[in-house]
This record gives structure tokens, C-alpha cells and sequence, in this order.
């Protein structure tokens, strides 16, 4: 049950995240996206991936679809994959923008929450993780507005990226601590 009530707490972050206000004030101000600072070390994927900013404990950090636009372009123009929109520990909201299939892989503590936000691919989930692929998985096509939830231990991947990548959010967490 409490691994549910943070999934749909994460939800609702992102939800939040995606619907209103803006990742950083300079953003704001400037009419666009501010460009990201230098890479920084994270959790889990974060080694390198770059964090711009620390998730505040006493605020709503609202991002337009403006904002997120710059921060692709931002990423394009860079070869950024991942761009660590909000840093807050046990959890991290990020956005994930591939041209390729990459590596499938588990999160031994941290659960995935998804929204596809632009182009397709294929998610594979559940099965075997042999290596960097999954056996015996259940595959769909994902595409724009999809939603996803790959638990903690899940295998998770994506394949069969489309000719214009896909790019999608995400918001992580980590599931092994109690509520305290």
C-alpha cells in the first residue's frame, strides 16, 4: 500500500511539475530556458547527469511546457540523454531524451514513473535481466501521453526508438526507507 501511495504522490509531483511556473527564476525572466549548469554526480543514472537545482522542501517548483521546450533544445544542442531537473535525494525528477535504444537495466530501491512527451519506441518490462537485455519481458509501443510505472526490481528497457527519438519525463524514487 505504500508503495502505491508514492507512486501516485509521484504522479501528482509530475503532474504539478508539468502544469505550471518554472525550474529556476532566471528562466522566467529571460523568456526561456536557462542553460544548464556543469555536470554534477547524482543517484542511480546521475553520474554526470546534469542537476539544475536542488528540489526545495517548502515550495511547489512549477515548469511550463515553455520551459521544458528550452531544456530540450538545451539537451539536443548538448547530446544530453538526461537532464536532472530537480535533485531532492530519495527522489528526482528528470527528463530523459534518447535517439536510440539503450540498455536495459533495474533499479534495485528506486521506482520509475514515465510520461512520454514526445516521440515513440518500445518498452519492454518484467521478465529476466541477462546482461543489458530482458528475457521473457512483456513489450508495447510507447507514444506521446503514455504513462508509466516500472517498480523497484523491475526490468525495464526501451527499443525501437523512432527516427525523431523519444523523449519522456520522469520521476524517481527511492522505496527502501519508511515513512519517518
Amino acid at each position: 500500500m505504500r508503495k502505491m501511495i508514492l507512486a501516485v504522490v509521484s504522479l501528482a509531483l509530475m503532474i504539478g511539475v508539468m502544469a505550471y511556473g518554472h525550474a529556476r527564476p532566471e528562466a522566467q525572466s529571460a523568456g526561456r530556458a536557462a542553460a544548464p549548469p556543469a555536470a554534477a554526480g547524482g543517484r542511480g543514472e546521475g553520474r554526470g547527469t546534469v542537476i539544475l537545482q536542488q528540489a526545495p522542501g517548502d515550495r511547489a517548483v512549477p515548469i511550463p511546457l515553455e520551459t521544458l521546450k528550452g531544456y530540450y533544445a538545451d539537451m539536443d544542442s548538448k547530446k544530453l540523454e538526461t537532464l536532472r531537473m530537480l535533485e531532492g535525494g530519495r527522489f528526482n525528477v528528470n527528463i530523459r531524451r534518447i535517439r536510440n535504444a539503450e540498455s536495459a537495466l533495474v533499479h534495485p530501491v528506486t521506482a520509475d514513473v514515465w510520461v512520454v512527451t514526445e516521440g515513440s519506441g518500445t518498452l519492454t518490462v518484467n521478465g529476466k535481466l541477462e546482461g543489458n537485455r530482458i528475457v521473457g519481458g512483456d513489450s508495447r509501443p510507447l507514444v506521446v501521453g503514455d504513462v508509466v510505472f516500472v517498480p523497484a526490481g523491475v526490468p525495464h528497457g526501451v527499443s525501437g526508438v523512432g527516427s525523431a527519438g523519444i523523449t519522456w519525463l520522469n520521476i524517481r524514487f527511492d522505496t527502501n526507507y519508511e515513512g519517518k
